[in-house]
């Protein structure tokens, strides 16, 4: 007697949640009492003490200073000696690494990791990603072009089992795509009035940084991403320096941000280049050729956003677009952007803090459809 066929199929059970040890729960909490303390570890696990007594988050078993060893023993923090002679406490490149990842799972948590490329177009050809589109098989097609499932397929339906054998017109092959390099430069606002209002905006700010620059890092080796920030001057930052970001007593010079990302972008051999400027407040401030500061908080003073004006169409011609992320929505202001973005041809999006990572990639995805040419 024949053994019963097995059935196949799908069995569902009811989802578990993973089990989280003592440090990775304390873990998650530390980062982002990290990110908000901008680095300063004392004020974190002050943080972190107050959240323990109110919620109970160690036990006798394991308590905040068995979690201090662990980052220790992990890697996470050492020990160093402040300029003053004191200890103190450090964050090591390993911590830097997972706020990285982490605010890039935060933000676009359903991306997942590809292999290394570079932006996809809109045009078909002679490519290297996959289109998912296919056609019939061309002499001179690369071997490796060739969709073996899509051609057995036909080879079956055209030939049947029984007498089945593979012809040249059963093989097609799949479209690819053109890749195309990004350079872009990520412009912050750190003037003070990013933590006016009872608000912090800088946080947010920081932690799309951090996801831009891990995304680009890890899914689009080849494309470059420089971050800027601007205050009464402007000055580059290096993806490392992220976490420890913070507000200073600063008025908001756009000119200066503007002026040192195109220099920067001047110097990327990529076609495609772009900026991104996240900024809360209006152009204040000005540096005069006398090296003097002009600033004005009073309204839109007219001698600071003509020049804006001027950059915008500077950026314009060099075909570098800016897509200003708005955190504001005073009309006045609103008025300005617009003014701004139609000098550039750019893009603007007024929006608060809710979805604005979500916001700067699906940006900067649709921003990578261009083909380069020469």
């Amino acid at each position: 007697m024949k053994n019963p066929k097995r059935s196949i199929g799908f069995a569902f059970t009811r989802h578990e949640a993973e089990e989280q040890s003592p440090f990775d729960r304390l873990f998650e909490v530390f980062q982002e009492l990290i990110t908000h303390t901008s680095g300063d570890f004392d004020e974190a696990m002050d943080w972190l003490e107050q959240l323990d007594q109110e919620y109970q988050l160690t036990t006798e078993d394991y308590t905040l200073d068995d979690f201090v060893e662990d980052l220790k023993k992990k890697g996470y923090i050492r020990e160093e000696i402040k300029p003053d002679g004191s200890g103190g406490v450090a964050l090591t490149e390993k911590t830097e690494r997972a706020l990285r990842k982490r605010a890039l799972e935060q933000i676009f948590g359903r991306l997942k990791r590809s292999g290394a490329g570079n932006h996809k177009t809109k045009y078909t050809g002679n490519g290297d990603e996959m289109a998912g589109e296919f056609r019939n098989y061309q002499f001179g097609d690369a071997l490796d072009r060739i969709s073996m499932t899509e051609s057995l397929r036909n080879a079956q339906i055209n030939n049947g089992l029984d007498g089945f054998h593979l012809t040249e017109n059963d093989l097609v092959v799949e479209e690819s795509m053109y890749k195309a390099q990004m350079s872009t430069v990520l412009m912050i606002d750190i003037s003070h009035s990013m933590i006016l209002y009872g608000e912090d905006r800088i946080t947010p700010a920081k932690k799309v940084a951090m996801a831009l620059s891990e995304l680009i890092m890890t899914r689009y080796p080849k494309d470059t991403l420089d971050i800027l920030v601007f205050g009464n001057d402007a000055w580059p930052i290096k993806v490392k320096d992220l976490p420890y970001l913070q507000v200073g007593p600063y008025h908001t010079n756009t000119v200066a941000g503007l002026q040192l990302a195109m220099d920067m972008l001047r110097r990327k051999r990529n076609t495609n280049k772009q900026i991104f400027m996240i900024t809360d407040g209006k152009p204040s401030c000005l540096q005069l050729p006398d090296g003097r500061y002009y600033k004005n908080s009073n309204g839109l003073d007219p001698h600071i956003v003509s020049k804006c004006y001027t950059m915008a169409a500077q950026a314009r011609k060099l075909h570098i677009p800016i897509t200003t992320f708005m955190i504001a929505q005073d009309p006045y202001l609103m008025q300005f952007v617009d003014h701004f973005t139609a000098a550039n041809q750019g893009k603007a999006f007024y929006t608060g803090l809710k979805g604005l990572g979500e916001m700067i990639f699906t940006d900067y995805e649709a921003n990578r459809k261009k083909r380069i040419k020469g």
